[in-house]
């Protein structure tokens, strides 16, 4: 005999169904938010005010809503541990579901990359005592002690941004709607732990192919003098990738 349904307006449930037989969990979003300053790879921690951890650097994020999506809810942690409105990009990357991540319960968490061109001012939300950049080279040594399994998490983010480097149009995303050549070459220098010829550099992305624009501006004049560097958007073809393959070779901080 056919199991007996009722239609709900999001599918068909079926009757005598007891979601209570079946153990409950919890599901949160951690956000590592990344963003370059001073041509070095930076990500934003919040330093927990409770326990489980009180006192130690985490990841921004917390419990999704019943009545919210995923991406919701990491833009709303986003917003309220950090004070951070919008980000360049934001993207889901993994998930971790081991029992024993979180002392509280079972708890499955979806992480999310953010990238921003300019943090701006950084406020600590009501679940957070302080908010801060810190250098990725540093907090992937094991410099900076992190709660839960935050490491993993912030090196499966910057594993996945490594990659998406070379296949998509991530790298604009760092830097702001006009940018010289320099900043943008800087964003593969950090992400990728490299250094970069820069004639090679300007030959791959300054191409007929579409990569930059030049807008006939020039840069504000640095500290040090010389000609001001040009400015430069993006263009139509980071659509379709990226235009610089990571050397194999001399990676540092891979």
């Amino acid at each position: 005999m056919a199991t007996r349904t009722t239609r709900t307006a999001r599918g068909v449930k079926p009757v005598g169904y007891d979601p209570s037989q079946y153990p409950a969990f919890a599901v949160t979003v951690d956000v590592v938010i990344l963003t370059m300053v001073d041509g070095e790879l930076h990500v934003l921690l919040v330093r927990r005010a409770h326990d489980p951890f009180a006192g130690m650097w985490a990841i921004p994020g917390g419990f999704k809503l019943p009545t919210e999506t995923l991406d919701a809810a990491a833009s709303r942690e986003l917003a309220e541990e950090t004070g951070v409105d919008a980000a360049s990009l934001l993207a889901q990357f993994g998930a971790y579901g081991d029992p024993e991540r979180d002392p509280r319960m079972n708890v499955v968490t979806v992480g999310y990359v953010a990238v921003l061109r300019d943090v701006g001012a950084i406020e600590a939300g009501s679940d957070a005592a302080e908010a801060e950049l810190h250098p990725v080279l540093d907090v992937l040594a094991g410099r900076i002690e992190l709660a839960f399994d935050h490491l993993r998490i912030i090196g499966d983010a910057i594993a996945r941004v490594r990659t998406d480097l070379e296949v998509t149009g991530i790298a604009t995303a760092f830097v702001g709607p006009t940018f010289t050549l320099a900043e943008l070459r800087a964003v593969y220098e950090a992400v990728w732990g490299v250094q970069l010829d820069s004639a090679n550099f300007r030959r791959s992305v300054a191409s007929e192919q579409g990569w930059v624009i030049p807008t006939g501006r020039r840069a504000p004049s640095g500290a040090a003098g010389g000609k001001p560097a040009e400015l430069f958007k993006a263009g139509a073809a980071w659509k379709q990738g990226g235009p610089i393959r990571r050397p194999r070779s001399s990676k540092r901080g891979a």
